[in-house]
């Protein structure tokens, strides 16, 4: 649920990296700007299902904590410690989503899914014999990884008719999921595009969303043949290599209010809306199935 936490905490801890005393320094520096983060985002409440005036103020405060705190952690004394691999500066963009959105979705269900996923992918059957499908389907489970989801935890049971041998198995289908990413290239449009589709068959009410940053794409790649349903780049900025980003000359710009804002509120009516009526029954009421 706290990605970014969780990551500081195993840094922390592990047993063989990160013992050196620059490590240690470094870590005990950022543990305390994180704690104070974390406690600014849990204390501010909102906003809720229902639209209010504080709303924006609410959001407007969210960003201006996620940039003060995104300025501290993005030092390059920070940045080349602890490299891409490490995952400790990607996975503050993914608990922002969780404060971003955790107020609305506790008010819809105490039980509703929010945070990383292992989400429902595909089912298929595996029976050793015939003889064995009989008693029992042996299906696996296929799942896929998101960084941030928003949805419901099933539990599932199949049992063949006339046996007593039951299976059992748990997972997640997100109603909404959010790819986060430092920059979004090309290649990672491809690939966020294929997940969208992969969830849409399963699922084709869901809301596929990807937050990057920065851009790194050229005017050259058509958005429209990408099964997105919006792409959010919240500095307004394209990509710069980081060894170019910590010259002088560089103007890096902030996380803007607006984008955050119009990202929640597209979440925020798409979870509020009172039906997602679609299929073929529906269409032919009104003469156009899609």
């Amino acid at each position: 649920m706290l990605p970014h936490g969780a990551n500081l905490s195993q840094k922390e801890n592990h047993k063989t990296k990160y013992k050196d005393d620059i490590s240690k320094q470094y870590l005990s520096e950022i543990r305390i700007k994180y704690q104070q983060w974390h406690e600014q985002n849990t204390s501010l409440k909102g906003p809720l299902i229902e639209k209010n005036n504080e709303d924006q103020h609410i959001l407007e405060c969210r960003v201006n904590y996620l940039n003060d705190y995104k300025d501290f952690i993005d030092q390059q004394k920070y940045a080349e410690k602890f490299d891409s691999r490490s995952n400790l500066h990607s996975t503050v963009l993914e608990e922002f989503m969780y404060y971003l959105f955790k107020d609305l979705v506790s008010e819809f269900s105490e039980y509703a899914l929010i945070g990383k996923s292992h989400s429902f992918k595909d089912i298929f059957f595996l029976p050793s014999s015939y003889r064995n499908m009989l008693i029992s389907p042996q299906a696996l489970i296929e799942r896929k990884d998101h960084d941030f989801a928003i949805g419901v935890h099933v539990d599932a049971t199949l049992q063949c008719r006339g046996q007593t041998e039951r299976e059992q198995d748990s997972w997640d289908i997100p109603a909404v999921a959010v790819e986060c990413k430092t920059y979004l290239d090309k290649t990672m449009l491809q690939d966020a595009s294929t997940a969208a589709v992969q969830l849409k068959n399963k699922n084709p009410n869901a809301l596929y969303i990807v937050v990057a940053e920065w851009l790194k794409l050229t005017n050259a790649v058509n958005l429209r043949k990408y099964q997105i349903d919006q792409v959010y780049v919240l500095r307004k900025q394209k990509n710069t290599d980081r060894e170019f980003r910590y010259l002088e000359t560089y103007v890096k710009n902030p996380i803007y209010s607006d984008v955050v804002i119009h990202l929640f509120e597209t979440v925020r009516e798409f979870l509020s809306s009172p039906s997602w009526e679609g299929g073929v029954n529906y269409g032919l009421q009104r003469g156009y199935l899609i």
